[in-house]
């Protein structure tokens, strides 16, 4: 079971302004960055599973192993026991949003088995943070909550049918839109094994990968979690949740600095920040967030902000907000719609080409008196 990397669903390869280490921050002895993008060796596998689960955009996924298709087949089997002994690589593959969709679609309660993880290690941390925190934003509108187990003879109690490794049903990768990751596993496993193991991975931003980084995608995780949602039923009283305590999703505002360069919506993966034709306002939809922080990485005037509390009331009434309004005007040189803030109206690029040619006019006159 390998590691791979889908270059264009990473934010780091949108933009080179982007701050996100989590990859590299949770398996350190795994993932380094070189041209600004992961890498690592065409041999990892297992020992790096856990940026499966904390990247943002789904940018990393393990050979031979989809989350899409372990909710739907853990789901209908009877065990409520999730472990690395049995039914999964590695917990750490789950995300938060995983956990909590997966608590919310079980009658029963869900045990996650600690028992085989060093509880020394970085990696027992991350998991207790992450079940953590799916405990916590369940609590504010659900009685469904994990639990973990420790003790390692519970395993020889479980059992597993076969059935559990059948794969999820074409009807149900519909809603997902071709969730399932096997077929371009598929194509480079051949392109894999021809490479020597211990061979660091170089991944290039070529022509093809550019047309797919302009798509604006929304993980599969979040999908799932959509779909549960509707099932939970909406809670008599919406919680505020403090902004620090949630790591998959966020709301924002903008200040009075934005200069509406349009950079944060253009590079948005995932299209929860939005404008019109004109361009004339910033949208915002904080259900479609996954909170990579790439729009606040780009953003030059540092206007975009986290509002410090999480509103539970966007995960069943989810609302599109409008961050800011601009004055917008076609320029009366080119014609094309800009960003309007008194003066003449002529766009910047205009207004730059005039000051070139007026310096080109004075020094021609300036070359022509010194003759």
């Amino acid at each position: 079971m390998k590691l791979h990397f889908d270059v264009s669903a990473c934010v780091r390869a949108k933009s080179k302004l982007s701050g996100c280490t989590k990859c590299m921050d949770i398996c350190p002895d795994s993932i380094r960055f070189q041209d600004n993008l992961p890498t690592f060796k065409t041999a990892t596998g297992v020992e790096a599973a856990a940026c499966v689960g904390v990247c943002p955009t789904e940018a990393f996924a393990l050979s031979d192993f989809s989350t899409t298709e372990f909710f739907f087949t853990f789901l209908e089997s009877k065990v409520r026991l999730i472990s690395p002994k049995i039914n999964i690589p590695c917990i750490s593959v789950l995300s938060v949003e995983h956990l909590i969709s997966l608590a919310l679609a079980s009658e029963e309660t869900i045990t996650l088995d600690l028992s085989a993880y060093d509880e020394d290690s970085l990696l027992f941390d991350h998991l207790e943070e992450t079940i953590e925190e799916a405990n916590f934003v369940l609590s504010s509108f659900s009685d469904k909550r994990l639990e973990t187990n420790l003790d390692s003879d519970a395993m020889e109690r479980v059992e597993q049918s076969d059935e559990e490794a059948e794969t999820i049903e074409p009807s149900r990768r519909s809603f997902l839109g071709n969730a399932s990751l096997k077929g371009v596993i598929k194509q480079k496993k051949a392109f894999d094994e021809a490479v020597d193991a211990d061979e660091l991975q170089h991944f290039d931003i070529d022509s093809s990968v550019i047309a797919k980084i302009k798509d604006k995608q929304l993980p599969n995780k979040r999908k799932i979690l959509f779909t549960t949602l509707k099932r939970a039923g909406i809670p008599d009283v919406f919680e505020v949740l403090p902004e620090e305590d949630v790591s998959f999703v966020s709301q924002k505002y903008v200040d009075e600095s934005c200069t509406n360069c349009q950079i944060c919506y253009r590079i948005c993966p995932t299209g929860a920040l939005s404008s019109n034709g004109k361009f004339s306002l910033i949208h915002f939809d904080a259900m479609l967030c996954v909170k990579c922080r790439l729009c606040h990485d780009a953003c030059e005037p540092d206007a975009i902000h986290l509002q410090k509390g999480f509103e539970i009331r966007e995960f069943f009434e989810p609302t599109q907000r409008t961050l800011a309004t601009f004055s917008v005007k076609r320029c009366n040189e080119c014609g094309n719609y800009f960003t309007y803030t008194g003066g003449e109206q002529t766009c910047p690029r205009c207004a730059v080409e005039e000051e070139e040619a007026m310096f080109l006019h004075e020094n021609a006159k300036k070359m022509k008196s010194e003759e």
